[in-house]
């Protein structure tokens, strides 16, 4: 598909959805779930007494028992009028929860909304570990302790801020990358959705995604950077039931002993800007770049995009959330329709 194809539609839908924005959303219904997790067994630990509410009158806590643990949230929302021919399941990266999907840390529509108002039934869920999911201790259960990140961490990290030490706590000595389009006057708002995250649960994650997909039935999956690895193995586990991948920035990438399990399923690979300038990125980019390359010589499909070779620059780590985010989701519309997945 050639970049003028990708640029034509991307602008066409960006008028399209600026057009539809104050138009209310009409659903068929909405709702939530948990699937997925385990039951484990706890034991050899000592009674507490505990104070569950200040002046209350105590109780014992006996830890000894059964757990269910390790399992997924998800919320669902289907359109009154619906295009896609099936639905989207939005998965989010690490230290994130279903929130990277909805309103923007700014305050504007999230691509939750926008493949919603595209006619998209949307599934977002939460994680393993992650949000309304809930916790398991540890390291008991999750073998782990969690990992906590910093208001600087994701300013730096995520090509946000220009590089080590650009976060400052005044807003005004932040170093910012030239032209970037992340909303920075609201990043008080998008460190705020953080929370811990665990850095051994990730096979707990990928059978809850197995399991969501077995109830959903056939899907659409979008992931972004540590959803990336999830992505890719869930549709190596269930090919027959992901129907395409788009996965926005992947961190990691699936088996590569298992191509052959995605050479059915059309992929879309986005990156955002300032790969270059970052420590990391280069070698994950160059990762994900030689993992399409080994679906491609197995007889599979996809497509690389390096936005900034399209004219869409300025794009952190959290492209959904950039003041462009219309933009590249009409994009991923565009390629969508391309593929014959709507209706």
């Amino acid at each position: 598909m050639s970049r003028l194809i990708f640029a034509a539609t991307a602008a066409a839908l960006v008028t399209s959805c600026i057009a539809q924005a104050a138009e209310p959303i009409s659903l068929r219904d909405m709702g939530s779930f948990h699937v997925g997790g385990r039951l484990v067994e706890i034991s050899g630990k000592p009674i507490k007494e505990v104070t569950f509410t200040p002046g209350g009158v105590p109780a014992k806590v006996d830890p000894n028992g059964v757990y269910q643990v390790e399992q997924m949230y998800v919320q669902y929302f289907l359109p009154a009028n619906e295009h896609g021919a099936y639905p989207l399941l939005m998965w989010h990266g690490g230290g994130l929860t279903g929130v990277t999907w909805e309103t923007t840390p700014d305050g504007r529509e999230g691509w939750l909304n926008y493949f919603l108002r595209q006619g998209w039934s949307v599934y977002n869920s939460d994680a393993v570990e992650r949000g309304r999911a809930g916790w398991a201790q540890y390291p008991d259960i999750f073998k782990s302790d969690p990992v906590f990140l910093t208001t600087a961490n994701t300013f730096e990290r995520f090509r946000i801020g220009d590089g080590p030490n650009s976060y400052d706590p005044d807003p005004a000595k932040r170093k910012v990358m030239p032209g970037s389009q992340f909303p920075v006057e609201a990043y008080e708002n998008f460190v705020k959705q953080g929370v811990p995250r665990w850095t051994t649960n990730d096979d707990a994650t990928i059978k809850a995604y197995i399991a969501e997909i077995d109830r959903v039935g056939p899907s659409i999956v979008m992931v972004h950077s540590q959803a990336g690895s999830f992505g890719f193995k869930v549709a190596q586990a269930r090919p027959d039931k992901v129907k395409a991948l788009i996965a926005v920035e992947p961190a990691a990438i699936g088996d590569p002993a298992k191509v052959e399990a995605l050479k059915n399923i059309p992929i879309l690979i986005i990156y955002g800007d300032y790969i270059e300038r970052d420590s990391r990125w280069p070698k994950m980019r160059a990762a994900g770049v030689a993992f399409a390359d080994s679906i491609k010589a197995a007889g599979g499909n996809v497509d690389v995009i390096d936005l900034p070779s399209i004219g869409i620059k300025g794009n952190s780590h959290m492209v959904m959330m950039d003041k462009n985010n219309a933009e590249v989701a009409a994009l991923i519309q565009g390629w969508l329709e391309k593929k014959g997945l709507t209706k």
